[in-house]
């Protein structure tokens, strides 16, 4: 059996649905919108959760717990597998020059370094974090793990 072979089973497609094209399609007139009003027009339509102007359930319902997602911290991540694939010419790694090879990008959140893959050279490696494999696996090589201190 090749690719080119290949055929769906039978009822698995359908032809495309032609609205707008006259009464005799089965889809002329309205073209399958009902009447007139804000559903009809094109870009129209109903935000989620919208009740017509109710107080709509999920700002009825009170709030308990406590959730995380506001105060946690997002990280830039990179493997120390990414950093065995950097220029032998490099022997300090920041990032700066992790974001000149497109392995993370500059801006405000902190940098980590994670341990998946495997190093051999012997870096010089400046993070805000390293997970405790990646700074075993890079003070293995030779090199080392250093987090600056906090401003």
């Amino acid at each position: 059996m090749r690719l080119h072979e290949l055929k769906n089973v039978k009822g698995a497609t359908h032809r495309r649905k032609r609205v707008g094209c006259g009464e005799g399609g089965g889809h002329g007139k309205t073209s399958g919108r009902g009447g007139k009003g804000q559903t009809a027009r094109s870009g129209g339509g109903i935000r989620i959760g919208f009740e017509g102007g109710q107080m709509p359930i999920f700002r009825k319902l009170p709030i308990r717990g406590f959730n995380n997602k506001n105060f946690h911290t997002l990280y830039e991540t990179v493997n120390v597998a990414e950093l065995a694939k950097l220029d032998d010419s490099v022997s300090e790694v920041n990032r700066e020059v992790l974001a000149a090879a497109g392995l993370v990008r500059l801006n405000a959140n902190p940098l980590k370094v994670l341990g998946e893959g495997e190093i051999s050279k012997a870096l010089k490696i400046t993070a805000d974090k390293f997970s405790a494999s990646a700074k075993e696996k890079i003070e293995k090589a030779g090199g080392e793990a250093i987090v600056p201190e906090a401003k």
